[in-house]
């Protein structure tokens, strides 16, 4: 008999645990319905603030006006997107070497500082920061000295190709602190960044970049592409900050 009770609680003690629930809980339900409407706020989640183009935050108009023709050098505009430089690659470069990104604070930056391999990534003791002020800096001193003191802005195409191609081969003897190679690598590497990142970052102007691939952005569902193989996604993309008319509101 005493088995058989524990089994089947009483009716005193129902009462009991219900009342507890009660108040655990509180008296309204606590269920909600979300027919109809999405079970999430917007900018509910602190999302990134919009970026907007105007005024140098970590550059100096120098050094801008150099990465400016860098990035078109890069990305030069043809029948399939817009340039580099039109396309915000160094509004979005400037804003994040101003951030956590150019000062390295989410990475491990104690020695000892070795040379490693080429699969070990970079080795180098200096920020992001610190990689493009000493190295557009000697850039900068290295034409005036062997391009007739002219800018990188003021060469020909084939001259700044030329530069690029020998700071890519390691060629090219900047004397700074930073390999031209090593500067070559980042500013590559950071201008394609900007070039595909969400445009609420400064790159990307009006999505060009995922216009030109077809890539869906931070679209809220698109389920129904997933299995449809070399087919064009028919639908404009969409950045965090949400659609280009949104955008434009």
């Amino acid at each position: 008999m005493e088995k058989h009770c524990l089994l089947r609680p009483s009716r005193r003690q129902f009462l009991a645990s219900a009342a507890l629930f009660s108040v655990m809980t509180g008296s309204q339900a606590l269920a909600h319905s979300f027919s109809g409407r999405l079970p999430w706020e917007a900018d509910a989640a602190n999302p990134p603030v919009q970026v907007k183009p105007g005024g140098w935050v970590f550059f100096t108009p120098d050094e801008a006006r150099l990465m400016e023709a860098i990035a078109d050098r890069f990305i030069p505009a043809d029948e399939l997107s817009i340039g580099g430089r039109e396309a915000g690659c160094v509004v979005y470069l400037d804003r994040q070497l101003a951030g956590s990104y150019g000062a390295s604070s989410r990475l491990y930056m104690k020695g000892p500082f070795l040379p490693g391999l080429p699969t070990q990534g970079n080795q180098s003791p200096y920020t992001p920061a610190d990689q493009y002020r000493l190295g557009l800096s000697a850039l900068m001193t290295w034409l005036r000295q062997n391009k007739g003191g002219k800018s990188f802005a003021e060469l020909s195409g084939d001259e700044q190709d030329d530069i690029l191609k020998q700071m890519e081969s390691g060629k090219l003897a900047l004397g700074g602190k930073v390999p031209a190679k090593a500067l070559f690598n980042q500013m590559l590497n950071d201008i394609m960044t900007g070039f595909f990142a969400d445009p609420v970052y400064g790159g990307n102007k009006d999505m060009v970049a995922w216009k030109m691939i077809g890539f869906p952005g931070a679209r809220y569902d698109y389920r129904d592409f997933v299995s449809k193989h070399n087919q064009p996604y028919p639908l404009p993309p969409v950045s965090i900050a949400g659609t280009l008319d949104w955008m434009k509101g």
